[in-house]
């Protein structure tokens, strides 16, 4: 009853700003934490030509190939940035193999690879999430790359039908980014989602 009266006698408009105030400053803390994350990992965006059935099926024959080629090529590489370097003198090889596998399929289409940052928002993967930012990433951009798109994290590499705690555990990842990938943390969940917002709003004003 006394919390209650109190309430009562606070001004609406100082209470909203108090929780706009809580929000960013969660936010802040949560983007620093995405900052030092997204050092850490490269993703894997492959962007189907449509959302047509056979495009999704060939996104997919496409994911495939490609995620043969880099984990071949990132075997045993430790250090994210060592691995980015690996990835962008193989673009063009990486490329080919997309290509190969698209004709393989009896399709024509185009084929673009980059390595790139992009923005992305809060996913989930096989038991693990990553929160909304910007984030280095092989894109594998398809036909008019319009369709629903696959992604996973390619280093260290995650790209497996189920992420594993020993894929996790071999990784460069330290065990707090590990907790924050699997969202072992409850109160991450509220933190993100606050993230989200903040990031989602800063990135539709930079698009303008």
């Amino acid at each position: 009853m006394r919390l209650t009266r109190v309430l009562r006698d606070v001004p609406w408009r100082r209470v909203l700003a108090l929780f706009v105030a809580c929000l960013v400053c969660t936010a802040l803390w949560a983007e620093a934490t995405q900052v030092r994350l997204a050092s850490q990992v490269i993703r894997l965006h492959v962007l189907a030509n449509s959302d047509s059935e056979e495009d999704q099926a060939l996104k997919l024959e496409v994911r495939d190939r490609v995620l043969e080629t880099t984990s071949a090529l990132l075997a045993g590489e430790t250090e994210p940035q060592a691995a980015a370097v690996l990835l962008n003198q193989h673009l063009d090889d990486i490329a080919q193999t997309a290509a190969q596998e698209i004709s393989a399929q009896g399709h024509d289409d185009r084929v673009e690879v980059r390595l790139e940052q992009t923005w992305f928002p809060t996913r989930q993967y096989q038991g693990i999430s990553l929160p909304a930012g910007n984030y280095l990433a092989l894109r594998v951009l398809i036909g008019a790359a319009e369709g629903h798109n696959w992604w996973c994290v390619v280093f260290p590499n995650l790209c497996l039908p189920a992420v594993s705690e020993r894929a996790l555990e071999a990784s460069t990842l330290t065990p707090g980014q590990i907790s924050l990938l699997q969202e072992e943390e409850t109160s991450y969940v509220f933190r993100f989602k606050a993230l989200e917002l903040w990031q989602s709003l800063k990135h539709r004003l930079m698009e303008g």
